[in-house]
């Protein structure tokens, strides 16, 4: 069976997110959170959130925690929010401040 969990609008740059859940694909979800916790980058924080978030629907929906693994750990680019930065001689720079979608998909079955 297959339980996924998703976390929308995260205000972090697809690219940071995604150097993460390149490492934890395809592993046990419970070796994955212990991984998780000893990266120190901000975005693993949010990876660990949302896996924890789909190892508690797998309980929910009576899958014993042990033998989840992770089939699927996606992460999309979500909407750029658009701001404006004062510069020079009264003009005005724009940033793209980027959010991105993580999408974690865990299995109970083996391979």
């Amino acid at each position: 069976m297959e339980v996924r969990a998703l976390s929308k609008y995260v205000h972090m740059s697809d690219k940071k997110v995604r150097d993460i859940t390149r490492v934890i694909a395809g592993k046990n979800a419970n070796e994955a959170v212990q991984l998780l916790k000893f990266i120190p980058r901000k975005s693993a924080r949010f990876v660990e959130k949302t896996l924890s978030s789909a190892i508690a629907n797998a309980v929910c929906r009576g899958i014993r925690a042990e033998v989840l693994t992770i089939k699927e750990a996606v992460t999309e680019q979500g909407v750029a929010f658009k701001r404006f930065m004062p510069a020079s001689r009264g003009s005005a720079h724009s940033i793209k401040k980027r959010t991105s979608h993580i999408k974690i998909v865990l299995t109970d079955h083996l391979g």
